[in-house]
Protein backbone atom coordinates (compact mmCIF):
# COMPACT_ATOMS: atom_id res chain seq x y z
CA UNK A 1 0.00 0.00 0.00
CA UNK A 2 1.47 3.58 -0.93
CA UNK A 3 2.22 6.03 2.01
CA UNK A 4 1.03 9.27 2.35
CA UNK A 5 3.13 12.48 2.19
CA UNK A 6 3.09 16.06 3.02
CA UNK A 7 3.12 19.09 0.59
CA UNK A 8 2.54 22.92 1.31
CA UNK A 9 -0.18 24.91 0.37
CA UNK A 10 1.31 27.69 -1.18
CA UNK A 11 5.03 29.66 -1.13
CA UNK A 12 7.02 30.30 1.53
CA UNK A 13 9.87 32.12 2.06
CA UNK A 14 12.48 32.46 4.82
CA UNK A 15 16.09 34.27 5.57
CA UNK A 16 19.07 32.79 7.92
CA UNK A 17 22.41 33.98 8.21
CA UNK A 18 25.34 32.40 8.50
CA UNK A 19 28.60 33.69 9.07
CA UNK A 20 27.35 37.13 7.66
CA UNK A 21 25.95 34.85 4.35
CA UNK A 22 22.89 35.55 3.81
CA UNK A 23 19.97 32.14 3.00
CA UNK A 24 17.21 32.79 1.14
CA UNK A 25 14.86 29.74 1.00
CA UNK A 26 11.93 29.26 -0.93
CA UNK A 27 9.33 27.11 -0.86
CA UNK A 28 6.82 26.36 -3.55
CA UNK A 29 4.21 23.43 -4.18
CA UNK A 30 4.79 21.93 -7.69
CA UNK A 31 2.70 18.75 -8.98
CA UNK A 32 5.26 18.32 -12.14
CA UNK A 33 8.65 18.82 -13.14
CA UNK A 34 7.78 21.62 -15.47
CA UNK A 35 5.95 23.78 -12.64
CA UNK A 36 9.44 23.24 -10.51
CA UNK A 37 11.19 24.44 -12.95
CA UNK A 38 9.65 27.38 -13.82
CA UNK A 39 9.67 28.44 -9.95
CA UNK A 40 13.25 27.88 -10.16
CA UNK A 41 13.73 30.32 -13.31
CA UNK A 42 11.88 33.21 -11.50
CA UNK A 43 13.63 33.05 -8.42
CA UNK A 44 16.98 32.63 -10.21
CA UNK A 45 16.06 35.69 -12.30
CA UNK A 46 14.98 37.63 -9.28
CA UNK A 47 18.13 37.35 -7.37
CA UNK A 48 19.98 36.74 -10.55
CA UNK A 49 23.29 38.79 -8.58
CA UNK A 50 23.20 36.35 -5.94
CA UNK A 51 26.59 33.93 -5.04
CA UNK A 52 24.49 30.96 -6.20
CA UNK A 53 20.78 29.87 -6.34
CA UNK A 54 20.78 26.39 -5.40
CA UNK A 55 17.71 23.65 -6.02
CA UNK A 56 15.89 20.65 -5.03
CA UNK A 57 12.89 19.02 -5.91
CA UNK A 58 10.62 16.16 -5.54
CA UNK A 59 7.61 15.40 -7.34
CA UNK A 60 5.37 12.20 -6.51
CA UNK A 61 7.55 9.35 -5.48
CA UNK A 62 10.16 8.86 -8.60
CA UNK A 63 11.39 12.76 -9.31
CA UNK A 64 14.17 13.61 -6.71
CA UNK A 65 16.59 16.24 -8.02
CA UNK A 66 18.99 18.71 -6.75
CA UNK A 67 21.55 21.12 -7.99
CA UNK A 68 24.63 22.41 -5.99
CA UNK A 69 24.73 25.46 -8.78
CA UNK A 70 28.86 26.15 -8.60
CA UNK A 71 28.61 25.41 -4.36
CA UNK A 72 31.09 22.19 -3.58
CA UNK A 73 29.58 19.17 -4.91
CA UNK A 74 26.83 17.37 -2.54
CA UNK A 75 27.40 20.47 -0.31
CA UNK A 76 24.15 22.65 -1.08
CA UNK A 77 21.15 20.70 -3.51
CA UNK A 78 21.65 17.27 -1.74
CA UNK A 79 21.27 18.54 1.73
CA UNK A 80 18.32 20.18 0.85
CA UNK A 81 16.80 17.17 -0.55
CA UNK A 82 17.69 15.37 1.80
CA UNK A 83 15.92 17.74 4.14
CA UNK A 84 13.09 17.56 2.00
CA UNK A 85 12.55 13.56 2.15
CA UNK A 86 13.34 12.96 5.92
CA UNK A 87 10.59 15.32 6.52
CA UNK A 88 8.14 13.27 4.49
CA UNK A 89 7.61 15.91 1.66
CA UNK A 90 6.44 15.55 -2.17
CA UNK A 91 5.01 17.72 -5.06
CA UNK A 92 7.68 20.57 -3.77
CA UNK A 93 10.51 22.46 -4.95
CA UNK A 94 12.99 24.55 -2.49
CA UNK A 95 15.34 27.25 -3.82
CA UNK A 96 17.76 28.23 -1.89
CA UNK A 97 19.83 31.62 -2.16
CA UNK A 98 23.14 32.50 -0.72
CA UNK A 99 24.65 35.73 -1.04
CA UNK A 100 28.23 35.61 0.12
CA UNK A 101 29.37 36.95 3.13
CA UNK A 102 32.59 36.65 2.96
CA UNK A 103 33.87 33.64 5.81
CA UNK A 104 34.06 30.18 4.45
CA UNK A 105 32.02 27.68 5.85
CA UNK A 106 33.35 24.92 4.96
CA UNK A 107 31.55 21.44 3.44
CA UNK A 108 29.75 20.41 6.45
CA UNK A 109 29.03 23.99 7.29
CA UNK A 110 27.45 24.73 3.69
CA UNK A 111 25.42 21.33 4.09
CA UNK A 112 24.24 22.87 7.54
CA UNK A 113 23.51 25.67 6.35
CA UNK A 114 21.55 25.05 3.11
CA UNK A 115 19.32 21.94 4.56
CA UNK A 116 18.92 24.20 7.85
CA UNK A 117 17.17 26.83 5.68
CA UNK A 118 15.19 24.59 4.00
CA UNK A 119 13.98 22.94 7.39
CA UNK A 120 13.68 25.94 8.98
CA UNK A 121 11.45 26.93 6.44
CA UNK A 122 9.37 23.69 6.39
CA UNK A 123 8.61 25.28 10.04
CA UNK A 124 6.83 28.35 8.83
CA UNK A 125 4.98 26.40 5.56
CA UNK A 126 1.08 25.13 5.95
CA UNK A 127 1.39 22.21 4.89
CA UNK A 128 -1.51 19.41 4.06
CA UNK A 129 -1.30 15.60 3.94
CA UNK A 130 -1.98 13.71 0.50
CA UNK A 131 -3.61 10.41 1.36
CA UNK A 132 -3.16 7.41 -1.38
CA UNK A 133 -6.76 6.62 -2.98
CA UNK A 134 -7.61 4.26 -5.51
CA UNK A 135 -9.51 4.54 -8.49
CA UNK A 136 -12.94 3.50 -8.97
CA UNK A 137 -14.62 3.12 -12.22
CA UNK A 138 -18.83 2.84 -11.11
CA UNK A 139 -20.97 1.94 -14.19
CA UNK A 140 -24.86 1.95 -14.13
CA UNK A 141 -27.71 2.45 -16.59
CA UNK A 142 -28.70 5.50 -17.68
CA UNK A 143 -32.12 5.49 -15.58
CA UNK A 144 -30.26 5.69 -12.40
CA UNK A 145 -27.40 7.44 -13.51
CA UNK A 146 -28.25 11.05 -12.15
CA UNK A 147 -29.14 9.95 -8.75
CA UNK A 148 -26.34 7.98 -8.26
CA UNK A 149 -24.12 11.11 -9.44
CA UNK A 150 -26.47 12.92 -6.64
CA UNK A 151 -25.44 10.43 -3.80
CA UNK A 152 -21.51 10.32 -4.78
CA UNK A 153 -21.56 14.60 -4.54
CA UNK A 154 -23.33 14.43 -1.40
CA UNK A 155 -21.15 11.59 -0.38
CA UNK A 156 -17.44 11.39 1.06
CA UNK A 157 -16.03 10.03 -2.32
CA UNK A 158 -13.93 12.72 -4.38
CA UNK A 159 -16.15 12.07 -7.94
CA UNK A 160 -12.94 12.58 -10.77
CA UNK A 161 -15.19 12.50 -13.67
CA UNK A 162 -18.18 11.17 -15.60
CA UNK A 163 -18.84 9.58 -19.06
CA UNK A 164 -21.50 8.33 -21.11
CA UNK A 165 -21.67 5.90 -23.39
CA UNK A 166 -24.14 2.77 -23.21
CA UNK A 167 -23.79 2.97 -19.50
CA UNK A 168 -22.85 6.13 -17.23
CA UNK A 169 -19.39 5.69 -15.55
CA UNK A 170 -18.34 7.60 -13.05
CA UNK A 171 -14.73 8.23 -12.03
CA UNK A 172 -14.21 7.91 -8.15
CA UNK A 173 -11.43 8.25 -5.79
CA UNK A 174 -11.84 6.34 -2.94
CA UNK A 175 -9.41 6.05 0.16
CA UNK A 176 -7.30 2.49 -0.15
CA UNK A 177 -8.09 1.33 3.25
CA UNK A 178 -11.99 2.32 2.08
CA UNK A 179 -12.69 0.14 -0.89
CA UNK A 180 -14.72 -2.62 0.90
CA UNK A 181 -16.75 0.27 2.31
CA UNK A 182 -17.15 1.77 -0.71
CA UNK A 183 -18.76 -1.17 -2.04
CA UNK A 184 -21.19 -1.65 0.59
CA UNK A 185 -22.25 1.90 0.50
CA UNK A 186 -22.49 1.53 -3.91
CA UNK A 187 -24.64 -1.80 -3.28
CA UNK A 188 -26.83 0.03 -0.39
CA UNK A 189 -27.36 3.32 -3.05
CA UNK A 190 -27.89 1.36 -6.03
CA UNK A 191 -29.52 -1.36 -4.93
CA UNK A 192 -26.66 -3.54 -6.08
CA UNK A 193 -27.38 -2.24 -9.76
CA UNK A 194 -24.16 -0.75 -10.54
CA UNK A 195 -20.47 -2.54 -10.64
CA UNK A 196 -17.60 -0.83 -9.44
CA UNK A 197 -13.53 -1.84 -11.20
CA UNK A 198 -10.38 -0.68 -9.43
CA UNK A 199 -7.31 0.32 -10.70
CA UNK A 200 -4.71 3.34 -10.24
CA UNK A 201 -3.45 5.76 -8.01
CA UNK A 202 -4.08 8.84 -6.78
CA UNK A 203 -3.72 11.13 -3.78
CA UNK A 204 -6.18 13.26 -1.81
CA UNK A 205 -5.71 15.86 0.52
CA UNK A 206 -6.58 15.11 3.91
CA UNK A 207 -8.26 16.78 6.54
Amino acid sequence: MAAPYLTIKSVTEHEVEVRRSRFICALAPAGTEEEARDFIAGRRRLYADATHNCTAYIIGTQVRKADDDGEPGGTAGTPMLEMLGRRGFADVVAVVTRYFGGVLLGAGGLARAYGGAVGETLDRAGTVEMAPATVGVVTIGHALAGRLENDLRASPYELRGVAYGADVAFEVAVPQEGTAGFEEWLATVTAGRADVSFGGLVYLARG
